[in-house]
Order: structure tokens, then sequence, then C-alpha cells
């Protein structure tokens, strides 16, 4: 087993995730701490500033720097990692053209940290034919293994879905010989991206704490309607999403109440997670909720009403879901030391199964 650090920048731009995981790169050992590092509001406007740009772009290198001294800077408050895992910031994906764009160079992490990283996980995915997204999903087959022999739950089929600022869904058969064949991933649609822009714009703060405004607002039916006919709903999975795919819903929005926008923008999150359950090989037991969205009653009540099973958070089978993913890069870090694939068919629609990632030493 290897102690690595899993370290997370969503598209949500609030702050960094790191936390520490033992592993094979198969099963899991044991979690272990977490720390959390908020972006200011000035980076989080070098953060914004930078999204939809690509390598060489203005205001690129700012955004990439950055992400590479704000992880270094929470890193250095887990000495005993052996090695860590660094997803750098996502700023634009578009795997079917440009290909994928995360910024912050891995070799400046080990070199500003002393230790191993491993990066870059998507590329080699989408050069290969893939989406490069979701890649946590592999993980979430071995959290469900951790959990069943945990006696947490049964091993019957479960689905994770994470809410950060995309959705995204993972079927799970913890019964399958391993994530290759245990899995079946998607981007759902649009999570708390939308939402915490609408609140950014109106000057409501960063996000709408526990549901509250979305809780005093009605939903614009008409408004989903037309949202549902996107032609990414009809798409077959796997399949993946820019953060800005769904532009055109927070237009939508734009002239509806603050409680009214985010209650419509709340609808639609679980009216597309609701729709990507008509790819599922077969119904799930129930749904565990991870990412932040699990923190907002108003999705979570609205999850709730529009799926066939149970919705609960991660918690209630013993994992964190504020460090899901986190730990996911920890995982998978140890599993390109390995050599084990990293994604595959059923989650990134790769031709077939592929380990991404890059691996720097930091300089002696």
């Amino acid at each position: 087993m290897i102690r690595a650090l899993g370290m997370m920048s969503g598209t949500s731009l609030d702050g960094v995730d790191a936390a520490l995981i033992e592993t094979d790169g198969v099963r899991i050992g044991g979690f272990g701490r977490s720390g959390y590092r908020a972006y200011c509001d000035n980076e989080s406007a070098v953060l914004h500033a930078a999204l939809g740009l690509w390598p060489g772009d203005e205001g690129v290198s700012d955004a990439a720097a950055l992400s590479v001294a704000a992880h270094a800077a929470l890193a250095a408050d887990f000495p005993e990692a052996a090695l860590i895992g660094y997803h750098g910031q996502t700023l634009a994906h578009d795997p079917g053209g440009r290909g994928t764009h995360q910024a912050g160079s891995g070799a400046e992490l080990a070199q500003q940290t002393g230790r191993r990283v491993v990066w870059d996980f998507r590329t080699e995915d989408v050069r290969q034919g893939g989406q490069g997204a979701p890649l946590a999903p592999f993980f979430h087959w071995a959290c469900a293994d951790w959990a069943v022999r945990e006696g947490r739950m049964t091993a019957e089929p479960v689905v994770f879905l994470n809410l950060g600022g995309v959705g995204n869904l993972t079927w799970v058969d913890p019964a399958a010989e391993g994530p290759e064949s245990g899995c079946l991933a998607f981007d759902t649609g649009p999570a708390n991206a939308p939402i915490n822009d609408m609140m950014r714009s109106r000057g409501l703060g960063a996000r709408d704490e526990g549901g509250e405004l979305a809780d005093a607002g009605r939903v614009d039916a008409d408004i989903i309607a037309e949202f549902l006919r996107h032609p990414y709903f009809a798409r077959p999975v796997p399949k993946s999403l820019d953060r800005d795919a769904f532009d055109g819903l927070s237009k939508a929005v734009g002239n509806l109440s603050a409680p009214d926008a985010a209650a419509t923008l709340v609808g639609a999150l679980a009216a597309s997670v609701a729709t990507g359950f008509d790819h599922l090989p077969q119904p799930p037991a129930s749904v565990l909720v991870c990412g932040g969205g699990r923190h907002n009653r108003a999705i979570m009540s609205a999850l709730r009403a529009a799926l066939p099973c149970p919705v609960e958070p991660v918690e209630t089978v013993g994992l964190d879901g504020d460090m899901l993913e986190a730990q996911a890069f920890g995982w998978l870090a140890v599993r390109v030391l390995r050599g084990l694939p990293t994604s595959g068919p059923s989650t990134t629609a790769a031709p077939a199964p592929v380990c991404g990632g890059r691996i720097s030493t930091p300089r002696e």
C-alpha cells in the first residue's frame, strides 16, 4: 500500500481539496487526513477570467501559476504523503475538437513540494479517442468495494452522483471483478456552476448556501422543458461536458427573480439526472451523492422527488463526500505508477482501457 495525497480543484472554483489515501491502486486500504484551501476573491477572479481559454491564451499562465502555488501551499500540510495526485484546474474541455485543458504543471508542483507528482490525467484518454471525463468512476468502484467489505452496504448496484460544477454519474456493480467491467459513467448535465454563476453575477455571494434561495422560489417549467431538448441528452453514453456547455440555460433564467432562477436551475439539475437514468443497465439500489451539491437541501429534495430510488449523501456508507474527488486522484496516481487503467470504454468511451497520467520527479 502507498500513502498518496490526492488534490482537486473543481469547476466550482471555490478552492483546493486535499486528502490522504492508502491504496495499492486496486483496493482501498484506508482513508487519512484531509484539508481545504479556499481561493480568495482575487484568486477566484483570476480563474474565472481564464475559463474557456487554451494554452497560450492571455491569462492562462496566471491561472496555471496560481493553481500550482495554491496546491503546493496545501500539500505542505501533508508531509507524510509519498506521492501527490494533481488534477490541475480545468479551464476548457472539448474532447471532439481541441481536446482538454487542465492548467498547472505537475513538474513545477513536484519541484515546489519535493515529491513525485502524477498529473495530466485526461490528455492520453482524449488522444486515444475518449472523452477524458469523468475520471472518478473507477475510484467509485473501489469505494463501493470498500463499503461492501466493511459491511456498510450490500453488493447490489449503486449510483454515485457527483455534484460539482458539472454533474457526473457512475453506475457501479460492486460484485464485478474490477472497475473495467463494473462501471458505467457519464456527465449528467450542469450542477452547481450555473447556480454559483447566477449568485455571483447578482452580487448575492459565491453560492446558494443550503439552498435557501431556491427553496423560496418557483420552478419555471417551460425553461426546463426547453433545456431538456438540448441534443446532449439524446447522445449515447459515455459522454462528457464542458462547464459552460449549457450557457443557454443561464441566459434563460436571466429575467427571473433570484429565487425563481435558483429554483429553476435546481429543477434543471434534477431533471438532467433523471434523464440520465434512462441509460443505466439496471436500476440501482440507491443513489449516493457526493460533491458540494449534497449540502444544498433544495437539490437533495429535487433529486428525491425525481428519482425512483433512495437518494442519500455518501456519508451514509462511511465516505467523505467533500473529499471523494481528491481521494480519487490519490488512488488514480497509484494506478498510474502501477501501469493500471484509469479509464475505459464504459466510462470515457475510449476504444480500450487507458492508463493516463504523467509522472514528474523533483530535480535533485
